[in-house]
């Protein structure tokens, strides 16, 4: 055969495995590369998807972290305020119940003073009686001048 011929003949052979392989074997090939780039493209706007919703949870995060400072220094303040509170409501106590002990101890020495003030009075009218009576160089008689040692007594 002539280089001619066989030439057109491979030519034609040529023509008809393009044909088939446009007809029944691209097909297939460009399908799965179009799925391929589907599979590519859906992952790409997922990996979108989650940095958005990562950077929307990390907003969230610092706005409930803003949020548990704030309430922490506030509750901080709070029991740092009870505290003053608690302290000076203890000084407070504390001022009335000295005030009190001191009142009751200046009543007791008061009762004391008084009480060895009637001592002395009576010590003192008892030797008053005696001294008059080692004047009068005779018994007085304490029952029958009562009203005269009570006078000198008030007057002691």
């Amino acid at each position: 055969m002539s280089i001619n011929a066989t030439l057109f003949v491979q030519a034609i052979v040529f023509l008809i495995l393009v044909g088939f392989t446009m007809r029944f074997v691209w097909p297939p090939i460009a399908k799965a590369l179009d799925e391929r780039a589907q599979k590519i493209a859906d992952g790409l706007a997922a990996a979108e998807r989650a940095k958005s919703e990562l950077s929307a949870a990390n907003q969230r995060v610092e706005r409930e972290l803003s949020q548990a400072r704030t309430e922490t220094t506030a509750r901080l303040a709070d029991a740092d305020r009870r505290a003053q509170a608690i302290v000076e409501e203890a000084k407070a106590r504390a001022t009335d119940e000295g005030n009190k002990i001191i009142a009751a101890a200046r009543a007791e020495a008061e009762q004391q003073m008084v009480q060895a003030r009637e001592a002395l009075r009576a010590q003192v009218a008892a030797l008053a009686v005696r001294g008059a009576e080692q004047i009068l160089r005779k018994e007085v008689d304490a029952g029958v001048h009562a009203d005269l040692l009570d006078r000198l007594k008030t007057e002691l």
